[in-house]
Order: structure tokens, then C-alpha cells, then sequence
């Protein structure tokens, strides 16, 4: 199967990913992807049928985007394929979306992580910041008491490093102008491949749209394989990556 754009990184293909996956016969370290969630009436948002087990296919390890009524009504298509939920991030908008006008507005959006098989085998990179300090010079607490597993208690040494757990709360601006409606900012996406997957390793995007979870996984030294139907959206994201040039400390072009 000929590739729509690539580089020595990056690989984009248009066409439908329960066809294109399968062609491929590749193994990936995980999937980051955000699927139509079939909310809307907008040509591109149908939901493809089935598609969490053409996921579970080639990896163990997935970051899936979607809105609680998406997860709610799909889960079955996610548990047939022996997928287990392990956590949410919620990235904080700085404005909100939808057009309901009866109920909260809605300021932000979920991703789920999931994985199959036994959870300590499923690479994970603990997401870890530096402390934070604040206007009084205060940080959060260092309590010589640490519970290393959900359900253990007892006793245990401390020892500071000057790192934090980061927040499953985050806050990032949503992308202004940009290529596909839904686009998600790059900085969110780093984050979530990073945790997933190792450097140097694969990451797959069944549904590309603009092409910025390539350009995340680009941008922290993995490779990349996007999947987008639409060739509109496939053509601006291969034009999109080709004209990214990556400074040499790898941060945003």
C-alpha cells in the first residue's frame, strides 16, 4: 500500500482504517487517535463501526478522545475487544464549544487511556513535573507517609526529588484557524504519547484528521502512521508536515 505523504518519520494514508490497518500488518506501541463520535451531521463525523478492535489489533496500549455520551453509548465495542478503561485526562479549554444553550457550558474535553492484557506490561511513563511553588514560597505537601498502590496502607520512605504528579487536569488554549474542526493543540498530544510510548517507538493514528498527532509524535522522537478518510483533510495535513521544519531542540516549529 503506497503511502499519501511520508518521511523518514511519518507515514500518512487515505483510506478507511478497518481497511488500511490490516493491509498494513504492522505492531504499534500504542494508538492516540480522537474517531468521529457521530454527534453531529457533518459528513465526516460517522463513526466507523467496530473500528476499537481493528485498535486492539495492533496494540495493547490506546489514548482515545470522545465526549461521556460517546463512551457511554460505544463501550461495548471497546470491552468486546477486551479493552480496560486505566484513566481520563481532561484538557481545560480556555473557551467553551457546543451550541446547547439549557445546560452547563461545556469548557472541556475527555481522553481516555486503555490498555489489554496485564497492566504492568503496558509501557507507561509515570507523567511527572516540577514542583510548584506558590506566592508565599509554599509547595504542595511532602508527607513522609507514601501509599505506593491504590489499596495498600502502611508506612514507607520519602524521599524528595523535586517532581510532582501531573495533574489529570489540563489547560491549554484550543487551536484557533486551524486545518480540521476538531483539531487538538500538539502540546496536549506530546504529553499523552510520551506517557505511551517509548522513544523511538510507533504510534498510530487511525483517524489523522489535521495530521498533529504525527507532528506531536514527530516532535518527541517516535515514528508515526496516520490513517485519514477524508482526502481534503489528508491533503492539508501532508501539506502541513511537509512543511514543518523541526528545530534542533524539538520543540514546536
Amino acid at each position: 500500500m503506497k503511502a499519501y505523504y511520508e518521511d523518514g518519520t511519518v507515514q500518512l494514508y487515505l483510506g478507511d482504517m478497518r481497511e488500511v490497518l490490516p493491509a498494513l500488518g504492522l505492531q504499534a506501541d500504542c494508538v492516540v487517535t480522537d474517531p468521529p463520535y457521530s454527534e453531529t451531521s457533518l459528513a465526516w463525523d460517522r463513526w466507523p463501526k467496530g473500528w476499537p478492535e481493528y485498535a486492539a489489533n495492533i496494540t495493547s496500549s490506546m489514548w482515545c478522545f470522545g465526549s461521556m455520551r460517546m463512551f457511554l453509548d460505544r463501550s461495548h465495542e471497546f470491552t468486546a475487544s477486551d479493552w480496560k478503561l486505566s484513566q481520563d485526562y481532561v484538557w481545560e479549554k480556555h473557551n467553551g464549544s457546543g451550541f446547547a444553550r439549557d445546560r452547563f457550558r461545556r469548557v472541556h474535553e475527555t481522553a481516555t487511556h486503555w490498555y489489554r492484557g496485564d497492566w504492568a506490561s503496558v509501557y507507561h511513563q509515570t507523567p511527572l513535573i516540577p514542583k510548584q511553588f506558590d506566592a508565599k514560597g509554599r509547595t504542595q505537601s511532602t508527607s513522609a507517609v507514601v501509599v505506593p498502590h491504590t489499596g495498600k496502607i502502611g508506612a514507607h520512605s520519602y524521599t524528595d526529588t523535586g517532581m510532582r504528579l501531573a495533574r489529570s487536569v489540563r489547560r491549554y488554549s484550543s487551536v484557533r484557524r486551524g486545518i480540521h474542526p476538531t483539531q487538538k493543540p500538539v502540546e496536549i498530544l506530546r504529553e499523552l504519547i510520551e506517557y505511551a510510548c517509548p522513544e523511538g517507538g510507533l504510534v498510530v493514528d487511525p483517524f489523522a484528521g489535521s495530521g498533529s498527532t504525527l507532528d506531536a509524535a514527530r516532535q518527541t522522537g517516535r515514528r508515526a502512521i496516520g490513517i485519514e478518510r477524508h482526502e481534503p483533510y489528508a491533503e492539508a495535513a501532508a501539506r502541513r508536515l511537509d512543511a514543518l521544519v523541526l528545530p534542533i531542540d524539538g520543540g514546536a516549529a
